[in-house]
């Protein structure tokens, strides 16, 4: 593991792992101001919060589905440096309008400027990826898949406490704050040293057809039983995880009886959980790519979700409006709440990781970034359909409580081709090179 710390030193890793960090702490500022502010000074009923937050989650996630396959052409294609460079400039334009909807309290102009932060996120997504076995040695790919992982997971803890704070009464800063950190971005951005195609691949041809150039990456990645494997395994997780985080401010505020200062912990705890997770994992596998522990991960997932279920269920809502941090954590059941919800995100980690090392390592160089895209599509196309059934069953009157049954459920399809991929695959037989 210290081999692994020992990437931050080296500006093949830390430019990116900085740019990384920078980008996933924006988002989440940026997304937990607005559901704040949205959550508790816009709105005061429970039905359209609940929506707003599905409906603000499936939003930011829709360019995913929609661009990826021309993200992974041209990340493939072209010098993965250069779009960085790009793309974060695009995100200072962005954080302009996003910014504006705070100080605005508009709506349009905030769900706008998350869409457009989708479709940054979405070209960046491949290349964060897919640069690692390019820069990196193929032992310490793990490794520096891992700190990725957990330093995007402390940046959303950092931007989510941040949002949280900043999002109700300080959302003038929050606006300052996003534009400010997407400036800093793009000069660091600028330090990722050269990525350019891999010279041993014949030319890509560039596809710009959205629809076709989406179903033919996914058929010619999916058809490879141990991609397709790992890819519906991931999906499984961010599908899990898109319920999860479109629920909490409801499930706070609604179901528990409490403030902004508890859902904004709820959220910290879950990224640190991951962050955890990330590294954990490293350590057991010591540096081999495999997919041992990834039944069990999804197992203990679904059961901490489980725990978490029955302890909500339990819960007595205050009867003198919301309860502040220091009152909720005095509450004896609050103790099992926040620890399940940690081992929710500890198994997420520990999941997650080093299926997507697999991804980038079991292919070739020039590949990379396609198969990175077309995980992608069909992990947005997962949270897509989670936030619409989502949305459809708190229309329908199920509560939020009741939601957390959908997860622990698909812990266990996603345990079943967690253990599929282990069958099939080990580190020799699935390495390329």
């Amino acid at each position: 593991m210290q081999a692994s710390f020992q990437l931050l030193r080296r500006r093949r890793f830390l430019p990116l792992f900085a740019t990384q960090f920078l980008g996933a702490f924006n988002d989440n500022l940026y997304k937990s101001a607005m559901v704040i502010l949205v959550t508790y000074a816009i709105y005061s009923d429970p039905t359209k919060e609940a929506t707003f937050n599905a409906i603000a989650g499936g939003l930011f996630i829709l360019p995913f589905f929609l661009f990826s396959a021309l993200a992974g052409q041209l990340a493939d294609s072209s010098d993965k440096a250069k779009i960085i460079r790009i793309v974060k400039t695009a995100e200072i334009f962005i954080m302009i309008a996003g910014a504006a909807g705070l100080l605005l309290h508009n709506i349009p102009l905030l769900l706008t400027a998350l869409f457009a932060m989708g479709v940054h996120s979405s070209f960046f997504g491949p290349i964060k990826y897919a640069i690692l076995p390019q820069h990196l040695k193929s032992d310490e790919v793990l490794g520096g898949t891992g700190l990725v992982e957990a330093g995007t997971y402390f940046a959303i803890l950092m931007g989510t406490i941040a949002g949280g704070l900043l999002g109700r009464n300080h959302y003038e800063i929050a606006a300052a704050g996003v534009l400010c950190v997407a400036i800093v971005g793009r000069i660091v951005g600028g330090m990722v040293p050269p990525a350019p195609p891999e010279t041993d691949a014949p030319p890509l041809k560039m596809d710009w057809h959205i629809v076709r150039s989406s179903i033919a990456l996914v058929s010619a990645t999916l058809h490879i039983p141990r991609l397709f494997l790992s890819i519906a395994a991931i999906s499984f997780f961010w599908a899990q995880g898109a319920v999860l985080a479109a629920q909490f401010p409801p499930l706070v505020k609604n179901v528990l009886g409490a403030n902004e200062e508890v859902a904004t912990l709820f959220l910290a705890i879950f990224s640190v959980g991951v962050a955890v997770g990330s590294v954990l994992i490293n350590r057991l596998l010591a540096g081999r790519v495999l997919a041992k522990y990834a039944p069990a991960a999804a197992i203990a997932m679904g059961l901490f979700v489980l725990h978490l279920y029955w302890n909500v269920t339990q819960w007595t809502q205050p009867e003198n409006g919301l309860m502040d941090l220091h009152t909720f954590i005095r509450i004896p059941l609050a103790e099992w709440v926040m620890f399940d919800l940690f081992g929710v995100a500890v198994s997420g980690g520990m999941f997650v990781v080093p299926l997507y090392a697999f991804l980038t390592t079991t292919v070739p160089k020039s590949e990379t970034a396609r198969t990175v895209a077309a995980n992608n599509i069909v992990n947005s196309g997962a949270m897509v359909l989670a936030a619409i059934l989502l949305t459809v069953l708190v229309q329908a009157g199920v509560s939020v409580a009741e939601t957390l049954l959908m997860v622990a459920i698909a812990s266990i399809g996603a345990a079943w081709i967690a253990w599929k991929l282990h069958k099939a695959c080990d580190d020799e037989a699935c390495r390329i090179g």
